[in-house]
């Protein structure tokens, strides 16, 4: 007795709602994927020191000089300066587009469903959350999370730069479209630029989809783990994976 033949159109709309599936509850169970090739080298694991460094004191400087900002209207409808939080001294900086609600009152970056999902991505090539540091190129939050006007990110922007001068990082990754373009003066869009080495000022940046646009469709997180393993290889290659 003969088989009959698959539909070929079905199959691959099968598969492709079994990959939907499967990373939407991978996103509750935290990220899977490259999961073994991405083990934390020895020595990068454990306590972040608690001695200021001069890149420390420098940032808390600055950010008490700039934490009363009033350049723009979001400096009248904010509840926090979002300055930016994490190790002073970290090689690896993460640059999302502006604070939500939640970092609005805790005064933190990312501390939302978005944050807790990066703080997954972080955690899964190899580092803690504390071990990076996080910055938004708007530090106020925007009435009901609209995008930031273009004189709000002009008179913001500055202050992103000082930070990164501050840092010296040796990697960068943009979270999504409007950083990724705001930092890179560029007009192309995140699935082009995506995937590979880009430059800053003589600093690398890997661009790739904001946490919350994984949340809106998990089938993104795909691209994300290619696009963070891409990552961890790049920052070992120019940091050493110890470091």
């Amino acid at each position: 007795m003969l088989k009959q033949k698959r539909n070929p159109s079905n199959s691959i709309s099968e598969v492709v709602k079994a990959l939907q599936e499967e990373a939407k509850q991978s996103l509750e169970e935290g990220f899977v994927y490259f999961r073994e090739d991405l083990k934390a080298p020895k020595g990068k694991a454990g306590a972040v020191s608690t001695l200021k460094t001069n890149s420390s004191k420098a940032l808390e400087a600055y950010k008490d000089k700039i934490r009363g900002c009033m350049k723009c209207g979001l400096g009248k409808t904010r509840q926090n300066f979002v300055f930016g939080e994490g190790d002073p001294d970290a090689k690896l900086v993460f640059i999302g587009e502006a604070p939500g609600a939640d970092e609005d009152e805790q005064g933190k970056p990312f501390v939302g469903r978005s944050g807790q999902l990066l703080t997954k991505i972080i955690e899964s090539i190899g580092f803690k959350r504390e071990e990076v540091f996080i910055l938004n190129i708007i530090k106020c939050r925007p009435p009901n999370n609209r995008q930031p006007e273009p004189e709000e990110i002009e008179k913001c922007i500055p202050y992103l730069y000082e930070q990164i001068k501050l840092l010296k990082p040796k990697i960068i990754c943009t979270l999504g479209n409007p950083s990724t373009q705001t930092l890179l003066n560029t007009k192309e869009g995140i699935t082009k630029l995506r995937g590979r080495a880009l430059d800053w000022n003589g600093i690398e940046v890997v661009a790739t989809f904001h946490p919350s646009a994984c949340l809106r469709n998990p089938a993104y997180k795909v691209d994300v783990w290619k696009d963070v393993k891409f990552l961890r290889k790049e920052y070992d290659r120019l940091c050493g994976s110890s470091n």
